[in-house]
């Protein structure tokens, strides 16, 4: 085999393989001298893979655990294995692991033959996700969004607001946010320009437009305190708020910009949200309506202003 780079991927797949190999058979099954076996080892280590030797009888060469990630060889069964997992795990929202799924999806899709794609979303259907209180999220769209904002490329989508509305929409994605069960996508809105928040799962047929972009300031620290409403443009002193919610605090929790322990159970049918935020009063007044519950608020005043504020406009827009 005197193609170098076709026989350090030869090498790579077999030292994949848990067992140790010896020269002479790694030389045999590449058709190739001990020295060449030896000196392509050498290479393989430079580029970060962490290649063991021992000597003896028993001895000779394994792959082993690194400090760092290098980059992996599978054939196609365990690409398709691979996807279907991630898409699983996506679509399921596992926490702590949603968002590296996706990337991790966007990435393994972006270099799947045609051939393999297709037996990936054949599986994918298959697949019955586990029930819980978060709406179904397509992990194709999730993929498509994921690869255009790696890429800061332009997209356009179909958006329902509700059952019967739906608009076209054209923008640069920044970054993908779950939450509680949910995936968010924030962007900035080219038609309207202004940030949007839009919730993935009314987001339908996602197309990136193949046109590049450079990311805009957001007016906030990142996408995720953005969409939990942590925004650097409202120029707000922090406030204490405290609501009781008829609802339960797991149809609550994380809807409100909360962080971890502001919003309690009070019984099975209520909660309380106690917090000192740092966002907008009328942001949260907002948020507090479209949890489609009824709520008490405590404090502070300038919150049920506004809420009064939002009333007396509701009220002059029906006849």
């Amino acid at each position: 085999m005197n193609d170098t780079p076709a026989r350090l991927l030869r090498l790579l797949s077999l030292l994949q393989t848990p067992r140790e190999w010896p020269g002479s058979e790694l030389a045999e099954r590449l058709g190739v001298t001990d020295r060449t076996v030896r000196r392509d080892i050498d290479r393989l280590r430079e580029l970060g893979y962490p290649v063991t030797a021992t000597m003896g009888a028993t001895g000779g060469y394994r792959l082993v655990a690194g400090a760092a990630m290098p980059p992996l060889l599978v054939d196609d069964e365990e690409a398709v294995a691979i996807a279907v997992g991630l898409r699983a795990a996506a679509g399921s929202a596992i926490t702590g692991i949603e968002e590296a799924s996706v990337r991790a999806l966007a990435k393994l899709e972006q270099v799947l033959p045609a051939t393999l794609r297709r037996r990936v979303r054949v599986l994918g259907t298959a697949l019955v996700p586990p029930t819980g209180d978060g709406p179904a999220v397509d992990p194709e769209a999730l993929t498509v969004l994921a690869a255009a904002v790696t890429n800061r490329e332009r997209v356009r989508f179909a958006y329902r607001k509700d059952s019967t509305t739906e608009t076209r929409r054209h923008v640069e994605p920044l970054g993908l946010v779950p939450s509680r069960r949910r995936w968010y996508l924030v962007a900035h809105d080219m038609d309207r320009d202004d940030w949007r928040i839009f919730r993935v799962d009314r987001i339908e047929r996602p197309q990136p437009t193949g046109a590049r972009f450079t990311p805009r300031s957001l007016p906030a620290a990142d996408p995720a305190a953005y969409v939990t409403g942590h925004r650097t443009d409202w120029g707000t002193v922090p406030f204490r708020v405290s609501v009781t919610i008829d609802a339960p605090a797991g149809r609550v929790a994380g809807r409100l910009g909360d962080s971890p322990g502001e919003v309690t159970s009070v019984d099975d049918m209520s909660c309380r949200l106690d917090a000192v935020r740092d966002d907008s009063p009328e942001w949260l007044a907002h948020r507090l309506i479209g949890l489609g519950a009824d709520f008490q608020v405590h404090e502070p005043p300038v919150l049920v202003e506004h809420l009064r504020a939002i009333s007396a406009r509701i009220a002059a827009a029906i006849p």
